[in-house]
């Protein structure tokens, strides 16, 4: 039966030791029941090391849970040491320059994600006074930030009960529940979000919250999941009916569209090369990156005007790939050596040229860091 067809599971469950009865017979966990099983599991492993975990303000959550969006604790670690010392709280980072945050950022990933992050604390500090709001709607109405990522924040700052609903937490529920259907799907997102809303308890949120992200990070992993030690081994419909391979339901598959296109790089004799700021919204906004075209002759032809030479010996580069969510783009880069550019064209806020010796602090797409490397390695 499909998952917008059957009735609302957390509508079913009540706040007591009792249980009720899954789809394929197994008895799932009622809301008490779950939090009392994670917080107990929480208390003997849970993580409270980590740099956000110290000193806690909503700042400072804030930053991780944006920068943990899609990304693991690992590689955010150091990002958010080196962010936090040069940010270290909001009115800090509202006054900062794009390009260095864009800077600091660079090799996260998701770049919308920064840009959020200094639009939103340049309205806390214009409409909140510098104080990180304290509400739900609030906070949700900051650029970047959604009802669960709020929960999340006011959750673990405040202790304030709001049910979380990230990638981690849809899993854990999925499986323990039994919840089949694409958690995107709007009746499977609306049944989840009235489950963890059923199992948030009204005490030790902050641990509750911090809890079910560390198991789903840590226990209920996407592939292996560690079953045998996990706090919900007794109750989890997934693990008794074997569907720990395919809870969560994956989102259907849609032939994923090939995009190509042509990267120009012009390098000076002494290594420096030439890049372009893209625009502030789309593909790598705001970041520096070289430019691109659709085809060879239009990147012929920006090169050509840029240097004035119509003879140009250009050297065609490995070809470089990237996945973005929703496209795949291979780039083919062509290189011109002992580049000159025409003073006369020359554009600041667009184009500046990058010294890979001693690099300026400005945000770079992920091509144009690899491709660089490459350029750097060869020389």
């Amino acid at each position: 039966m499909p998952a917008a067809a059957k009735p609302a599971i957390a509508n079913q469950l009540t706040l007591s030791d009792a249980t009720e009865r899954g789809r394929a017979g197994a008895a799932r966990p009622a809301g008490e029941k779950f939090a009392s099983a994670l917080l107990a599991w929480f208390d003997i492993h849970g993580r409270r090391h980590l740099p956000w975990q110290q000193q806690i303000t909503p700042y400072r959550v804030w930053i991780s849970e944006i920068m943990l969006q899609q990304t693991q604790v690992a590689t955010v670690i150091p990002y958010y040491e080196r962010f936090m010392q040069r940010f270290p709280d909001v009115r800090a980072l509202a006054g900062a320059d794009d390009d260095e945050v864009l800077h600091l950022w660079t090799g996260l990933g998701y770049y919308a994600r920064a840009r959020n992050l200094l639009k939103a604390a340049r309205t806390i500090v214009a409409e909140h006074g510098g104080e990180f709001p304290e509400t739900l709607d609030a906070v949700q109405a900051l650029p970047g930030i959604g009802r669960s990522t709020a929960g999340a924040i006011l959750a673990i700052s405040k202790s304030q009960r709001h049910p979380i609903l990230d990638g981690n937490v849809k899993r854990v529920l999925t499986r323990c529940f039994g919840i089949e259907g694409f958690p995107g799907e709007t009746a499977v997102e609306r049944e989840l979000w009235s489950i963890a809303d059923d199992c948030t308890p009204a005490e030790r949120v902050a641990h509750y919250t911090q809890a079910i992200m560390d198991l789903g990070a840590t226990v209920c992993v996407r592939s292996r999941p560690a079953c045998v030690v996990c706090p919900m081994h007794e109750f989890c419909v997934a693990r008794r009916e074997g569907m720990q391979a395919i809870l969560p339901t994956p989102k259907p598959r849609k032939e994923r569209p090939e995009r190509a296109a042509y990267a120009a790089i012009l390098q000076r004799a002494d290594g420096a090369v030439l890049l372009e700021r893209r625009p502030p919204t789309g593909i790598w906004g705001g970041l520096w990156t070289f430019p691109q075209f659709d085809t060879r002759e239009d990147a012929s032809a920006w090169m050509e005007r840029r240097t004035g030479d119509s003879s140009l010996a250009t050297q065609a580069l490995p070809p470089y790939s990237h996945s973005f969510t929703h496209f795949d783009l291979t780039l083919q880069p062509l290189l011109v050596r002992d580049a000159r550019e025409q003073p006369a064209i020359a554009d600041a806020e667009r184009y500046c040229w990058y010294d890979v010796k001693q690099p300026a602090k400005i945000g770079l797409a992920k091509p144009a860091v690899d491709l660089i490397r490459g350029l750097t390695e060869q020389s």
